[in-house]
């Protein structure tokens, strides 16, 4: 079974981030950039399906600029066997990236479709429920544990009541949540290898799909800054602050 991991090129989850001086953005300059972690999670689980004898061959996708083929270099290292980079200098809406990935999948024809539930960058959680309804596979998203057996997939989801568990037929598409696994280090043998490993560019037009955007960002703007505690000197105090703020 094909298996194809989307991944994203997204600021490194250790740097703060800083806003533009105009409000028009995110500032990327002299950023580090790295793999989203969901992403990270989902290229682990791949690559034990394929450690299991579930998994023949791992297609990573990446949608985005020349940089990005280092983020793919990265999936590789971890145990991805080939790249396809579709390269454009935009930054697509959740619904252009759905509609790019359903282009490389229609040529590609994947038995399994597992990404991120969400990149921490636009923090949407959309690509993948969008690319199930314009591929009608099934879907099962948030999810922390996966058994597949045959051409089913048993799926573990943690939803606000706890767990659900589901059974769906394959070809799906599945979005891995934080506690599915903890990706690997990729070894530095396997960093040389991945160096030889094939990534094919495409860029948008080779696919056909608008990528126009539908929304406009209006402006980006700093959190609010938080407010510094207090100090209490007794016990009593502190009651009697709680009081006046309402907590007890």
């Amino acid at each position: 079974m094909k298996v194809l991991v989307p991944v994203k090129r997204v600021i490194d989850y250790n740097v703060k981030v800083r806003v533009k001086a105009d409000q028009t953005g995110v500032d990327l300059a002299n950023v580090k950039m790295s793999m989203n972690p969901f992403c990270e999670i989902a290229v682990e689980e791949a690559v034990r399906l394929k450690e299991k004898g579930v998994a023949t061959e791992i297609v990573i996708v990446s949608i985005g600029p020349a940089q990005a083929q280092e983020t793919i270099r990265t999936a590789l290292a971890m145990g991805g066997d080939r790249g396809v980079l579709v390269t454009t200098d935009a930054d697509p809406e959740p619904l252009a990236v759905a509609k790019l990935l359903a282009a490389v999948i229609a040529e590609e024809q994947p038995g399994l479709v597992l990404m991120g539930k969400q990149a921490i960058d636009g923090d949407n959680n959309a690509v993948g429920q969008m690319l199930s309804a314009l591929l009608g596979w099934p879907q099962a998203t948030y999810d922390s544990a996966i058994e597949i057996s045959g051409s089913t997939a048993k799926v573990t989801r943690e939803v606000d009541g706890g767990l659900q568990v589901l059974d769906v037929d394959l070809p799906a598409v599945i979005t891995a949540d934080l506690r599915l696994n903890e990706p690997r280090y990729a070894s530095l043998p396997n960093i040389m290898k991945a160096k030889k490993k094939e990534i094919v560019s495409k860029t948008v037009a080779d696919y056909g799909v608008d990528i126009a955007p539908r929304l406009k960002v209006l402006k980006v703007t700093e959190p609010a800054k938080r407010s510094a505690g207090i100090k209490v000197e007794t016990a009593a105090d502190l009651v009697s602050k709680l009081n006046t703020a309402g907590v007890l």
